[in-house]
């Protein structure tokens, strides 16, 4: 399914799940697969190598400093990135997220800023059937606007869970490890199963329906800082039906000195209209 064959509300729900818009795409790159060679409750690896229980142990405890919330972040699927950072010191995120490109028949950018207890998105949307979305008028691109938080709660195109810091949620994927293997200082391969990864983040619950019995063994790669940090983990996503392989990419960087989002200034900001609310659900 191409980008222009979505609906806006998809579209958007898809900004924020990058293994959802790789599937809505159908334009990822088939990414090489792992061969792991030990499971996570095997025997030693190669000479010198964590036995793969230290490994999986390893990768879970890596994800610890993620929930103390200071970090800056990336995730890419197929079509789909997003870059920000989580600064729960000060209550505060940040995350630009764009899905297609200069040739897409419909892409959108979002510039989303929360500073608890209040949020603002910008909204950039272009290609020849941007002008056919409904109320496009309405949308005050190119303004702040400012969310009711009752409106989007729980909505996790717009809103964000400072309890859940996790845009990508990678402590809930490294839980689902099912094989795993040293493969260096500081790097890893091996399988994850994500069929109960829905809330993650960086996949979706149609995702991994379209997977089948495939989402039980995804291929995945992951690199750790020399501090043990988790810094990247790749996801290889295999082709499923009328789908291509696809690749989700999520990184961590700048652990306990990311800064505090930056409010918008006053006069970039409007309030939302109803029109932006029913564009996101």
């Amino acid at each position: 399914m191409t980008v222009r064959r979505l609906s806006a509300g998809l579209v958007a729900a898809a900004l924020f799940t990058p293994g959802l818009a790789a599937c809505a795409s159908g334009t990822g790159t088939a990414g090489s697969t792992a061969s792991p060679t030990a499971s996570a409750s095997g025997t030693a690896g190669p000479s010198g190598a964590p036995v793969a229980g230290d490994a999986k142990q390893a990768l879970l405890d890596s994800t610890k400093e993620v929930s103390n919330g200071n970090f800056r972040f990336t995730l890419a699927g197929a079509g789909s990135t997003a870059e920000g950072q989580v600064h729960e010191p000060s209550q505060s995120a940040a995350m630009k997220v764009s899905i297609g490109g200069p040739s897409s028949d419909l892409a959108m950018k979002l510039d989303v800023i929360h500073f608890k207890p209040d949020s603002w998105v910008k909204l950039e949307l272009t290609g020849p059937t941007a002008n056919s979305l409904p109320a496009i008028k309405q949308l005050n691109l190119g303004k702040y606007q400012h969310l009711d938080q009752t409106r989007i709660k729980g909505n996790r195109s717009l809103g964000f869970d400072f309890d859940k810091v996790d845009p990508a949620g990678s402590a809930v994927l490294t839980q689902g490890i099912t094989e795993v293997r040293s493969t260096g200082t500081g790097t890893y391969a091996g399988t994850i199963d994500v069929s109960k990864a829905a809330e993650a983040g960086s996949l979706n619950a149609a995702t991994i329906a379209a997977l089948g019995t495939q989402a039980k063994t995804v291929p995945f790669t992951a690199k750790v800082d020399p501090q043990g940090r988790l810094s990247e983990l790749v996801l290889q996503l295999p082709a499923a039906g009328q789908t291509a392989a696809q690749e989700i990419r999520m990184t961590y960087s700048d652990y306990g000195v990311a800064t505090a989002a930056q409010k918008p200034p006053a006069d970039q900001v409007v309030e939302a209209p109803a029109e932006l609310y029913s564009l996101f659900n």
